[in-house]
């Protein structure tokens, strides 16, 4: 990476997150928080990863909150600590864009496509608030440049990379189980012989399983049951017949009446703790064969209804416009027209650009690519869509859209100069 590359693409990505850091300052610790933030200020007051102290949970996907806690002990829980940390985060996500670029693209390219990643509307408000898609998307470019780095040198060392990247991935957000599937396809779609393409497969495999399994133990051992989370409630909430109605009407999934009976959840628990002091004990295990087995049902009852909710998911996770929901936080802000108007807009010309970029892009990045993004909207399918789950990989597109930018700019070139030339005769 030159110095020029890398200054610029830390100043798009630092000045517009710092300003908007400072703006929303009185928001960072109070607004749109993600559940880890819960399980970090607990382990930091008790030593327990959960929501009540003394009483462990598997209730998010850990690393998010692993991640939170040493900004936390260190600086003790101040906004401009987290936005700084995540701002870095953010920076780094762009480099990596960046590194990704100019495996497959032009050092032109690669710089829009990074400048087009990190000027992303959404991403530039969404990374300073506590939201675990931060890390998100780090990792997601990590590991596609750990994937294109291990297809060029299959070495046994890259092949581990590639794995570490993917168990990471999976602690931070369990829709990417089965990503080390796709992405061992890929793989063994690049390179040549069985045997290069089985060890490459195994390595990649074993890794993600040794950095998935610590965590995976500690449920079986301190909870009750192996997990990567014991959250099904919300895979119910997004399978059942009350889901599609809810959000047509502009509600989201945690808008779904609640299951008849059911016990309160270990979130549930927690705020109750908070407001009361009084632990409620849960089972988080059998809470979570409880809501898959109504999934289960659901899928196998009303299969319609399921194509339906598919359906109408893999819409949510890809139209431009940000997901609105009624009693959204910020409604009549001036987070509204970023909402309708310019994330709109963004994301469109970035989809157009694309489309161009289909046709130029090397085959072979085009099939990892596109592979990775068919993953994720059959995870929508199957989970929910939004765009807090799509922005991650939004990069892709990006790097699709800057390839395709630079062609056009080509064409464009060639024929003002045919025009200018003198014609014969």
């Amino acid at each position: 990476m030159t110095r020029r590359a890398a200054l610029l693409i830390g100043a798009a990505a630092i000045l517009p997150r710092l300003a908007t850091l400072l703006h929303e300052r009185g928001d960072i610790l109070a607004a749109y928080r993600d559940k880890s933030d819960d399980f970090a200020q607990t382990f930091l007051g008790s030593g327990t990863f959960g929501f009540v102290p003394g009483v462990p949970s598997a209730y998010t996907q850990p690393l998010y909150g692993y991640f939170l806690i040493p900004i936390y002990w260190i600086a003790d829980r101040h906004w401009l600590a987290v936005g700084l940390v995540q701002i870095a985060v953010a920076a780094a996500t762009a480099w990596l864009v960046y590194l990704i670029g100019r495996r497959v693209l032009s050092e032109r390219a690669a710089l829009v496509a990074a400048l087009l990643t990190t000027l992303h509307p959404y991403v530039i408000w969404h990374d300073v608030h506590l939201n675990r898609e931060i890390l998100d998307g780090f990792l997601a470019a990590a590991i596609v440049l750990a994937s294109l780095v291990c297809a060029q040198r299959p070495t046994p060392l890259n092949a581990l990379v590639v794995g570490a990247a993917l168990g990471l991935g999976i602690l931070a957000n369990a829709r990417l189980a089965l990503l080390p599937l796709v992405v061992c396809a890929w793989l063994a779609f690049r390179l040549d012989g069985p045997r290069r393409r089985l060890l490459t497969a195994l390595a990649v495999l074993l890794a993600a399983a040794v950095v998935v399994s610590p965590w995976v133990i500690r449920n079986r051992v301190s909870v009750g049951c192996f997990a990567l989370t014991t959250d099904s409630r919300a895979l119910w909430k997004a399978n059942n017949l009350n889901t599609y109605d809810t959000l047509a009407r502009g509600g989201w999934i945690d808008d779904v009446p609640p299951l008849p009976g059911s016990p309160p959840s270990p979130q549930d628990a927690g705020a109750i703790y908070r407001e009361t002091g009084r632990v409620v004990r849960v089972d988080e295990c059998a809470q979570m064969d409880l809501y898959q087995d109504e999934v289960v049902d659901f899928w196998r009852e009303h299969p319609g209804e399921k194509g339906r909710l598919a359906a109408q998911a893999a819409g949510i996770l890809w139209q431009p416009d940000v997901l609105e929901t009624q009693g959204r936080q910020g409604a009549g802000t001036w987070l509204d027209p970023i909402r309708t108007v310019v994330e709109p807009a963004f994301m469109i010309a970035l989809y157009l650009a694309a489309l161009v970029g289909l046709w130029t892009l090397p085959r072979s990045f085009l099939a990892l690519a596109l592979s990775l993004l068919a993953y994720q909207s059959v995870v929508a399918m199957i989970f929910a869509g939004a765009t807090r789950y799509r922005v991650p990989w939004d990069f892709l597109v990006a790097l699709m859209a800057a390839a395709g930018l630079e062609t056009t700019l080509v064409r464009a070139r060639a024929s003002r100069q045919r025009r200018a030339s003198p014609q014969p005769g």
